[in-house]
C-alpha cells in the first residue's frame, strides 16, 4: 500500500510541474508581447469589405493579402474631393505620398486594361534582377511585335546595354527593348512572365495579371488604378528608376550586327517632359509612365510634387484621347496645393 501511494504520488508531482512549466511558458510569451514599445509599433491595414481586394481567378476576397503595410495609401474604391470628376470612361486616383492618404478616387479596384504602364513591372524586374551593364544580343524573338507597335528600332544582332535598353523601356516606350528585356532576364518571354505575376502577388496587386512585357492587348492582360500605385511606389525605390523617368530626351546608343557605333535620339512618350503640356501652377511633374492601345486608351501614371516638396502620384486611365487624359491629370494635380 506504501509502495502504490508512492507511486501516486510521484505521478501527481510531475504532473504538477508539468502546469507549473507550461504556465511560466504562457508568462513568458505575454510578457513578450506586452514589453514591446506600442509607440513604434506599426499596426498593419486590414481591408473592409467595401474595400477588399478580389481575386482576378474567381472573385473571391484573397485571405492570404488582406493586411498592408502602414507606409501605402490606403482608400476605397471611390472617393469625393473637392467637386473632382473626370471624365466617364476613366479610372483615375490621386495618391498623397508623404501622407498616406488617398485624396482622390473613380473606381480604383476596377480591372482595366494597363497598355504600356506595364513597362513599369517589367522595369522593376530588370532592375531587381538584372545587371546594368550586361550587353544583350538582339534576336528575332525580340522584334516579333504586331505591326505599328511602339519601338526603338533594334534589328536582329544588335548589341545594347543592359542599362540602355531600359532608358528605350521607359523614356521612349520601346517594345522591342521590353523583349529583350524580358528575354535576357527570364531566359525566355513566358519565363518572365512567370516573374511579372509571381511580383504582382508579392506587391499584393490581387486585381492584376500580365501575359506580356509590353502591354500590348491581351483580354487576359489587366490591372487596377490601385495596382498600378503599388507598382510605381516599389519602382520608386530604385534610384535608377527614379532618374530615367524624368529625362525628356535620350541618345539612344548600341552596336550593330557589323560592329558599327549606332545613335537613335528617343523622345519621352511624356507631353509634360517634352513641354507639350504645362501642369498647374506651383507644381513639379517629375515624371512616370504612360500606356496607349485602342481597348486601353491613353494612360499616365504620374509622380509629383507640389510647392511644398510634398510627393504625389496620380493616375487616369481608359481616356479617349490625349487631350482628355491631360486635362483629367492637371485636374488631379491642381488640388496638391489646395
Amino acid at each position: 500500500m506504501k509502495r502504490q501511494a508512492k507511486s501516486e504520488r510521484r505521478i501527481w508531482l510531475i504532473m504538477l510541474a508539468v502546469l507549473i512549466l507550461l504556465a511560466g511558458a504562457g508568462i513568458a510569451a505575454l510578457t513578450i508581447v506586452l514589453s514591446g514599445d506600442s509607440s513604434s509599433l506599426e499596426l498593419p491595414y486590414r481591408w473592409s469589405n467595401e474595400d477588399m481586394a478580389y481575386s482576378a481567378k474567381d472573385q473571391s476576397p484573397m485571405q492570404s493579402k488582406d493586411v498592408f503595410s502602414a507606409d501605402l495609401c490606403i482608400g476605397s474604391n471611390n472617393i469625393s474631393y473637392n467637386d473632382v470628376s473626370v471624365s466617364t470612361t476613366e479610372s483615375a486616383a490621386l495618391f498623397s505620398v508623404d501622407d498616406r492618404k488617398v485624396i482622390y478616387a473613380k473606381d480604383m479596384f476596377k480591372q482595366i486594361y494597363p497598355a504600356s504602364v506595364t513597362k513599369i513591372m517589367t522595369a522593376i524586374l530588370a532592375l531587381k534582377y538584372g545587371n546594368m551593364n550586361d550587353v544583350v544580343t538582339v534576336n528575332w524573338q525580340d522584334l516579333e511585335l504586331e505591326s505599328g507597335s511602339q519601338v526603338v528600332g533594334l534589328r536582329i544582332g544588335d548589341k545594347v546595354k543592359m542599362s540602355v535598353l531600359l532608358r528605350g523601356l521607359l523614356i521612349h516606350s520601346g517594345n522591342d527593348a521590353a523583349q529583350a528585356i524580358a528575354r535576357h532576364i527570364g531566359g525566355s518571354q513566358s519565363r518572365f512572365v512567370d516573374m511579372m505575376n509571381a511580383e504582382l502577388n508579392e506587391l499584393c496587386c490581387t486585381g492584376s495579371h500580365f501575359t506580356n512585357p509590353t502591354g500590348l492587348h491581351d483580354t487576359n492582360h489587366y490591372t487596377t488604378v490601385y495596382d498600378i500605385y503599388l507598382m510605381l511606389n516599389e519602382a520608386l525605390k530604385y534610384d535608377d528608376f527614379v532618374n530615367i523617368m524624368q529625362v525628356s530626351v535620350y541618345d539612344f546608343q548600341y552596336e550593330n550586327a557589323d560592329g558599327e557605333e549606332m545613335h537613335v535620339t528617343l523622345d519621352s512618350t511624356d507631353r509634360y517632359l517634352t513641354g507639350q503640356t504645362e501642369p498647374p501652377k506651383n507644381v513639379t511633374v517629375l515624371g512616370g509612365k504612360t500606356g496607349t492601345t485602342a481597348a486601353a486608351g491613353n494612360c499616365l501614371a504620374l509622380v509629383s510634387q507640389n510647392a511644398y516638396g510634398q510627393f504625389y502620384i496620380s493616375v487616369v486611365v481608359g481616356a479617349q484621347s490625349k487631350e482628355d487624359l491631360y486635362n483629367d491629370q492637371n485636374l488631379l494635380l491642381s488640388q496638391i496645393n489646395a
